[in-house]
Parts: structure tokens; C-alpha cells; sequence
């Protein structure tokens, strides 16, 4: 990876004033940019202007209290908002050279290039191996030595093969909940996406299940970009390159973990990080 960069500071508006700083860089570059995004549902703005450079095969952790609009950033990257009524945009979210929210844009397309891991775990009611071959089946594949390699695969990749590679065959819903999360985490690799969205995947877990999602994020950066909504402050530091504090649908600062972390340059932030509010 190459040295982080300085990012100038961006003033959004007499409102809000967005400090960016010292974005850990990939050697790849970014895979998705935020540029200058606001979000309304019907007359109330959810998010304000916000623009942040997602770096590819990294993970960019968003934080901040109940509310602030994490998710709803989150979804807006796989358009899953589109299914809300009476909602409109401005700005944009860039995925190489298009613009996710552009004309003419295939959103089912655009979907299958994003991986999604929800709060709780929600493994369908059927196997194991047609929880994670869900994907393709929807493509309409059906070559069983297809299905077989992505099952392994997938299952390997979510650190999940040697546990249940006896039991494919079994309901996915016998499953603990931690091995049920990483089973999502399969299905949501399984198309092979570029980007791996996760909105608080550890939030119905254990600490020992945690622990393991955790090691898992840290091995799919690799070859994923992933973007990580957590509360967990703990979490962020520990498994993110980049961290954006979001409050009141504003992104307050975004930049570089361990800098975020040890010298916030803003107030706001380095309350909620020392959980003076949240």
C-alpha cells in the first residue's frame, strides 16, 4: 500500500463542515466515490453532502450514534432505498466511471456487484448449499460443478468449509448464529461481488462469534472491498483502514483509523470516540 495522502478539507455548507484528512490509499485506488450526496425521504433530508473516497480492498468503517444515517448511506451504495416511497437524491456515488444513480443504470446489475451482510443473521429456510448458491440460481445457473466450486468456495472464504462440508445437505437454520452470519457472509460472496457491505454484522452475536467475523473481515479485504456499519467503537479501530463519524445525517470527519482515533480534529468526533455522547 502506498503512503496516506491529504485530503483538503471539504466545506459543505454553513452548517456542516466536513473535515477529511489522511485517507489511507490502495495501490488500486478508489472503488466507489461520494461526491457532494444528499438524500432526502419526502420533505425530510436524511443526509447532507456527503463525499468520501471508498479505497478498493480496504475497509471503510462508519460510525456514530443511532440515527446519524449510517445505513441509510450504506444502502444508498446498492440502491436497496430505491424501495422506500417518495425518496430523492442529489450528488453522486461513482463506481469507476458511472454514476450509480445515473440513467439508464441496471440496478439489478449494480446489486450483484454488491454484497450485502445485514444486523441479523437471515439465513433462508432451506440448505445449506442452496442458502449460498441462492445467487446463482436467481442467475439462472444450473451446471452442478458450478454450484459445487462456488459452495467450497464461498464456504471457504467465509471460514465455514470444514464446520459444515459434511452437512450441506442440512437446513441452514440448525445452524448457531455465528455460523449463520458467516453463512450470509458466503451467499454474499458467492457471486463474487466487489464490494462487501455489512450493516452491524456482529450485532446479534457473542463475543467468540465476534471475534471470528472479525478474523474473517480481516482475511476478505483482500479481496474485497468492504464497507462495515458498526456502533462498536473497539470494532472500527480493529478491523478498518478508513472510519467516517456520521451525525445528523452529516459526515463529520473521515480519515485515516489510527489518526481518527488518537487525534480527532473535531469535537464532535472525539466526544463520541471517548463516549462523552452516543
Amino acid at each position: 500500500m502506498s503512503e496516506p495522502s491529504a485530503v483538503q478539507s471539504t466545506e459543505t455548507s454553513s452548517e456542516s463542515v466536513q473535515t477529511s484528512y489522511h485517507i489511507k490509499q490502495s495501490d488500486q485506488g478508489a472503488s466507489l466515490e461520494v461526491k457532494d450526496f444528499c438524500l432526502w425521504y419526502g420533505q425530510s433530508q436524511a443526509l447532507y453532502n456527503i463525499n468520501m473516497s471508498i479505497q478498493k480492498g480496504m475497509v471503510t468503517a462508519l460510525i456514530g450514534p443511532s440515527g446519524c444515517g449510517k445505513s441509510t448511506l450504506l444502502r444508498c451504495i446498492n440502491r436497496m432505498n430505491d424501495l422506500v416511497d417518495d425518496l430523492r437524491i442529489d450528488g453522486q456515488i461513482r463506481v469507476g466511471d458511472f454514476d450509480i444513480y445515473g440513467p439508464g443504470v441496471d440496478v439489478i446489475a449494480l446489486r450483484k456487484r454488491m454484497g450485502m451482510v445485514f444486523q441479523k443473521p437471515n439465513p433462508f429456510a432451506m440448505s445449506i448449499y442452496e442458502n449460498v448458491i441462492y445467487p446463482l440460481r436467481v442467475d439462472g445457473v444450473s451446471k452442478k460443478s458450478i454450484l459445487d466450486e462456488t459452495v467450497e468456495r464461498s464456504l471457504r472464504s467465509a471460514a465455514l468449509w470444514d464446520e459444515v462440508k459434511d452437512r450441506l445437505d442440512q437446513s441452514a437454520l440448525g445452524m448457531s448464529g455465528g455460523q449463520q452470519q458467516r453463512l450470509c457472509i458466503a451467499r454474499g460472496i458467492a457471486s463474487d461481488p466487489e464490494v462487501l457491505l455489512m450493516d452491524e454484522p456482529c450485532s446479534a452475536l457473542d463475543p467468540i462469534a465476534t471475534s471470528k467475523i472479525e478474523e474473517l473481515i480481516h482475511e476478505l479485504r483482500e479481496q474485497y472491498t468492504i464497507v462495515i456499519v458498526t456502533h462498536n467503537m473497539q470494532q472500527a479501530a480493529r478491523v478498518s483502514d478508513n472510519v467516517g463519524f456520521m451525525y445528523l445525517g452529516k459526515m463529520i470527519e473521515y480519515g485515516e483509523t489510527e489518526a481518527m482515533f488518537v487525534n480527532p480534529k473535531r469535537k464532535q468526533t472525539a466526544d463520541y470516540i471517548t463516549g462523552r455522547f452516543g
